[in-house]
């Protein structure tokens, strides 16, 4: 049955364990990419608006679970280089999960030993999917693909010509034009809403207007029976006994 600790269990594990086993796996390409030479690299922490940039970490402000990693250019290129930088995300999961593994084995971390069996599972999760050669669900390959590829062919041969690792201009390029289409929207929304709210004020002016013109004419008529009614009362007052 599920209950209150296995909810706890889920919460802790898609939002703690799961970006940081995401982050190392990015991190892995960042690592590979210094070793090779890279020009211009980026790790981007999440989607959505900016909220900092420091160095080469872009964190955005939605949800950390979703991180990638870009770059312009690589110094040494080649089949080795480009094995390298796949195979990093998977040594970087690897290692981790094998090194907390013998900390669990000698009881150093026997106090969190549940958390950091998750941990190791969810990082050889990634890695399971990342070594087995298959292409991902928007038909690009998955890095374990790219590296067969690569063994075997010295090239990628599938028939995507995007690149899998996307270009930080590229990115930058794509993320300011999606800001600017924002603010448009964002603009957009403010004078229609400042539409409605000259429309709607204009519409009570005119209600207002209506009853002032009603209650107008509802004094008129009232001071033309108060007329009447004293100029009777003056007339009957004035008629002969």
């Amino acid at each position: 049955m599920f209950g209150l600790g296995d909810l706890l269990s889920l919460i802790i594990s898609a939002f703690i364990i799961l970006p940081v086993v995401v982050f190392l796996r990015e991190m892995g390409y960042v690592i590979a990419s210094m070793l090779l030479g890279v020009k211009n690299p980026r790790l981007t922490i999440g989607s959505g608006p900016r909220i900092l940039k420091v160095g080469m970490f872009d964190i955005r402000k939605y949800y950390h679970l979703y991180s990638w990693f870009s770059y312009d250019s690589l110094k040494r290129e080649g089949k080795f280089a480009y094995i390298m930088l796949y195979a990093g995300p998977i040594l970087m999961n690897v290692i981790v999960a094998l090194v907390i593994n013998a900390m669990l084995a000698n009881d150093m971390l026997e106090e969190y030993a549940t958390f950091w069996n998750r941990f190791i599972f969810y990082a050889f999760y990634y890695v399971l999917f990342d070594i087995v050669p298959m292409k991902t669900a928007n038909g690009m390959p998955n890095n374990g693909l790219i590296i067969y590829e690569m063994l075997r062919y010295g090239k990628r041969t599938d028939y995507n010509e995007e690149p899998f690792i996307p270009g930080t201009s590229e990115v930058e390029e794509q993320y300011q034009e999606e800001m600017e289409k924002i603010e448009e929207v964002k603009e957009h929304q403010k004078d229609v809403a400042a539409e409605e709210a000259d429309t709607k004020y204009e519409e009570r002016q005119h209600k207002a207007e209506i009853e002032k013109v009603k209650q107008d004419e509802i004094e008129d008529l009232q001071k033309a029976g108060n007329h009447e009614q004293a100029k009777k009362e003056k007339h009957d007052n004035n008629k002969p006994e």
